[in-house]
């Protein structure tokens, strides 16, 4: 007997049936050819149209519990809406099944297209989705891109504790000392090629060195941790001439050429800056820094031993995650735990319930994500940049420059 292709059925007809003895498979198709034979007609002769392709393999599926036999029969058709109609009700008028007596009931008629179509839809959702996320970037991104690439391509390491700078710091006779890597691009960005960040550390000997030669300005963000650089700096070098600030709230990496300027036209004097400068109470520094003997006793994690192996998977995951905002969680053995937005991370770090051993991302280390990693027992905090100090955080802190 000829086959229907399922790709070709336009209807499935479902019945149920229910027989009072036990039958097998067999049995049941040889009722349903037999006793429909010369009911409807030449035409609608089940065996012929079998035999055509227009009826296809009809499945049987049966349970026998009790002695008694229940199950399903499912007909594929490519008949039209009325002759399907047809084929079903006459299903029903079985009534005995070899020496058994059954009853058969057409329970629906499944339109095939239906099923295709609404796949079709969902498919064409997920394609449309896949497409808006991997399309061409506009003009303004390329531009972005390119001009990210070149700012990434001049900035330097300066220093034997490899600071990230930019590329005129030994032929200007001014430097700007800034925060952070961030700190540089964004003046890099601006025209700005005599820059040079700490890095997070305290007073970089190359630092000092620079103070000595160079007429230096110091440049740091318009919050309460910008006081406490400028606080310490001004107490610890003698050679600061400079001391300018980003607008109130703002940090350096973040803000406009137009602001920068400003910033810089309306510097003042290192000695000003002293009288000028909040006292900084111990008592209300926030929670994130840390009197000296906690910072000795959480040192071991800042001293962590990181392999080379380690090193370079971090590097690679970073360099991986370049340009999409995103973060990766590890476990201990550098697993993915999962990937966030950086706008998700804090969150994410603290519901994770101490599972996560690391966490590498396209962003700066700041002190709400170095709270929340320390708080879930993170040990590294892998990042472009960073603008929290060793002595801040129980995280080992990692950026490009360190790995």
């Amino acid at each position: 007997m000829g086959k229907i292709s399922p790709v070709a059925a336009k209807y499935i007809i479902h019945t149920t049936i229910e027989i009072d003895g036990v039958v097998d498979r067999p049995d049941v198709i040889g009722a349903i050819f037999g006793q429909t034979e010369g009911l409807l007609g030449s035409d609608l002769e089940l065996r012929e149209l079998q035999r055509s392709g227009r009826i296809g393999r009809i499945e049987v599926s049966t349970d026998t519990r009790s002695g008694r036999t229940q199950g399903a029969i499912d007909v594929p058709s490519s008949l039209d809406k009325a002759e399907t109609a047809i084929i079903a009700a006459a299903l029903e008028i079985i009534q005995r099944i070899g020496p058994c007596t059954a009853k058969i009931q057409a329970k629906s008629i499944e339109d095939v297209r239906v099923s295709k179509r609404t796949f079709v839809v969902e498919r064409a959702k997920e394609l449309l989705r896949d497409l808006q996320t991997t399309s061409m970037p506009d003009s303004q991104e390329l531009a972005d891109e390119v001009a990210y690439s070149v700012r990434v391509m001049e900035i330097q390491e300066y220093g034997k504790e490899r600071l990230p700078a930019g590329p005129a710091i030994d032929e200007s006779e001014e430097i700007i000392v800034v925060e952070g890597r961030a700190d540089v691009l964004n003046l890099l960005k601006h025209g700005f090629k005599n820059a040079i960040a700490m890095n997070g550390t305290s007073v970089p000997e190359t630092i000092i060195s620079l103070c000595k030669k160079k007429i230096v300005t110091i440049f740091v963000d318009g919050d309460r941790g910008g006081n406490l650089i400028v606080k310490e700096l001004t107490s610890l070098l003698a050679d600061v001439d400079y001391v300018t600030r980003a607008p109130d709230g703002k940090e350096v990496e973040e803000i406009t050429q137009k602001e920068i300027h400003k910033a810089l036209r309306s510097r003042i004097s290192g000695e000003q800056s002293k009288l000028e400068t909040p006292k900084v109470e111990v008592e209300r520094k926030p929670k994130f820094f840390r009197p000296a003997q906690t910072q000795r006793t959480s040192g071991f994690v800042r001293k962590a031993f990181l392999s080379q192996d380690y090193k370079q998977k971090f590097k690679g995951m970073l360099e991986n995650l370049v340009g999409t905002r995103g973060a990766q969680v590890l476990d201990q053995k550098l697993n993915t735990l999962g990937k966030v937005p950086i706008s998700e991370l804090a969150t994410t770090i603290k519901s994770l319930n101490n599972t996560a051993y690391a966490v590498v991302f396209d962003g700066v280390v700041d002190r709400d994500i170095a709270m929340a990693a320390e708080s879930a027992n993170v040990k590294f905090l892998v990042g472009m940049d960073s603008k929290v100090r060793p002595n801040e955080c129980r995280c080992n802190v990692l950026t490009v420059g360190n790995l």
